[in-house]
């Protein structure tokens, strides 16, 4: 995914073949979903639908609604807090292990054991954080310790991937040089990789943090608590004015995360999110102080994290989970796979993976026409555009996709086409606003030189802004697509079918033999999805 953004060579032709594979198989599974999965639309639900909206301007703003929703935002923010810092912890540690720097340079012998690794961290990055608190909350019981595990084993295979990656992928001639000079490997890493490589690692971790904030509302569902929770209880009791008021607090925590990041991805100056920026490794004395002054702010966030949700760590070697392990492997030894079996996880499969797809085109689609109405660098089309499109962009992403699946599911009957319309508005946000980093980071020579040719602005924008910013487009939309084909798990909690909804059934019926052929098909989707959308997204060195 990290690259040095270099100019390719002129006799390389793009992949249009993979690309047009791709944009084959949206209309296929578009027409699918329609012509094959029966009735749509549910106009009985619009008038469930109208309350829903009018709730929205009469919130409910009693004095203790307000107070649980204040407890319910700080519970929230600090397990974002704690599992980030889980996550990046395991995420360094594999990230070094997985590298294949390291296994090249300090242990040639064991790069098998690299690749090794590689293939295992594949395995827990593939599985869902709900998956996995509903796993851990069978071992570990009702405990913030859960939504702990739940965001940190994921998200931390996912961190050590991408920190393998930048670390790989950083220019290696200093490493090199100091090699040559003699320095141990382990020293010339420290110094010759590390300082390059440090805020294209720290910018992706403000990234991790939002994720992990979305992350920790969509655990409340499953009993974490926080405003996820609470959202779901007020869902289930159709109380749309007190889910509006947790609505407000979610999108505005989502909004002071976003400023906060971006601010101090500024003032690093590490504002590209994916791209390697070589140039940009030295360390001035202001960014030395605001690197020092974020490392301490953080640890203090930490420890008050930890302090405010009081974790039981003692829950990880309990009795319980011993247990609960050994009822698992008792039912694995009785599994059983027949033609019938595997043909549903077949269909299922597909379905699952039609929508991902229709939920990726959504969000590219969605995500480049805003992300252009968002950019500081473009020209508004009208006064408070710029404003307007970051709110669409934050509410999308802030709301989680199994909420947006119950808006959809008021006037569509549940089916796949919800449930990747419900993904798609989600990471509509996401992906806009990864898309506008993106165009305001463009280097504005290029495009001064076709102004200074005579070229009009809408010229400028096709034939300087688009093709600079595409190729970054579409390394970022398959990126999500792996993510989409995971969230497929979240929407099938409301019914949106798929392998979603049989894990969820599985789950709550202990059925933990099912539970192990459905997350292999789930790996199997991941692995193959990855290696396609990697293909297409890698660039010619």
């Amino acid at each position: 995914m990290f690259r040095i953004s270099l100019p390719l060579p002129r006799n390389v032709q793009p992949k249009a073949w993979g690309f047009s594979l791709f944009g084959l198989v949206i209309a296929l599974s578009l027409i699918d979903v329609t012509v094959r999965g029966g009735a749509l639309f549910n106009g009985q639900g619009l008038g469930t639908l109208g309350r829903f909206v009018r709730a929205a301007f009469q919130p409910n703003l009693t004095a203790d609604f307000l107070l649980l929703t204040s407890q319910a935002t700080l519970t929230t923010f600090a397990y974002a807090i704690c599992g980030t810092f889980l996550s990046l912890v395991l995420g360094t540690v594999g990230g070094l292990l997985s590298a294949k720097l390291l296994w090249e340079t300090m242990f040639p012998q064991g790069k098998r054991l690299g690749s090794s690794i590689r293939l295992l961290l594949a395995v827990p990055r593939s599985i869902h954080e709900v998956v996995w608190g509903l796993i851990l909350i069978n071992i570990w019981g009702l405990d913030p310790v859960v939504a702990l595990g739940a965001i940190a084993i994921p998200f931390g295979a996912i961190v050590a991937k991408i920190f393998a990656e930048i670390i790989d992928e950083t220019p290696r001639a200093a490493f090199a040089a100091l090699i040559y000079s003699g320095v141990p490997t382990a020293q010339a890493f420290l110094y010759g990789i590390l300082p390059q490589a440090l805020f294209n690692l720290l910018s992706y971790s403000f990234y991790r943090f939002e994720c992990s904030l979305r992350s920790a509302a969509v655990l409340g569902i499953i009993g974490a608590g926080g405003l996820g929770y609470e959202i779901y209880l007020s869902l289930q009791s159709l109380r749309y004015e007190q889910l509006w008021t947790l609505f407000y607090a979610l999108i505005a925590l989502n909004g002071v995360v976003d400023w906060g990041s971006h601010f101090l991805r500024q003032r690093l100056d590490c504002t590209s999110r994916f791209d390697l920026n070589s140039h940009r490794y030295k360390l001035g004395g202001q960014r030395r102080d605001w690197l020092l002054g974020t490392m301490v702010f953080g640890s203090g966030l930490v420890a008050w994290g930890f302090w405010y949700i009081q974790p039981d760590w003692s829950r990880l070697w309990s009795d319980r989970g011993q247990n609960f392990l050994a009822e698992v492997m008792a039912q694995l030894q009785t599994v059983s796979f027949g033609f019938a079996q595997g043909k549903q996880l077949a269909i299922l499969s597909l379905q699952t993976l039609e929508m991902s797809i229709l939920a990726i085109a959504l969000a590219g689609v969605g995500g480049f026409l805003l992300a252009f109405l968002t950019a500081k660098n473009q020209r508004p089309i009208f006064w408070g555009q710029r404003l307007l499109s970051h709110l669409v962009l934050l509410v999308c992403r802030s709301i989680p996709a199994p909420i947006w699946a119950l808006v959809v599911v008021f006037v569509m009957f549940p089916g796949i086409l919800p449930g990747a319309i419900a993904l798609g508005i989600h990471n509509l946000g996401i992906l806009g606003r990864l898309m506008g980093e993106v165009i305001e980071n463009v280097p504005p020579a290029p495009l001064n030189a076709l102004r200074n040719l005579g070229s009009s602005e809408a010229n400028v924008w096709l034939y300087g802004t688009v093709p600079l910013t595409l190729p970054n487009f579409i390394a970022y939309s398959f990126y999500r697509w792996e993510v989409c084909l995971r969230e497929t798990v979240i929407v099938g909690l409301v019914g949106a079918g798929g392998l979603g909804r049989l894990l969820m059934e599985q789950l709550s019926s202990f059925n933990y033999g099912g539970v192990s052929l459905t997350l292999i098909c789930f790996l199997l989707l991941t692995w193959g999805v990855d290696s396609f959308s990697g293909f297409l997204r890698q660039q010619p060195r």
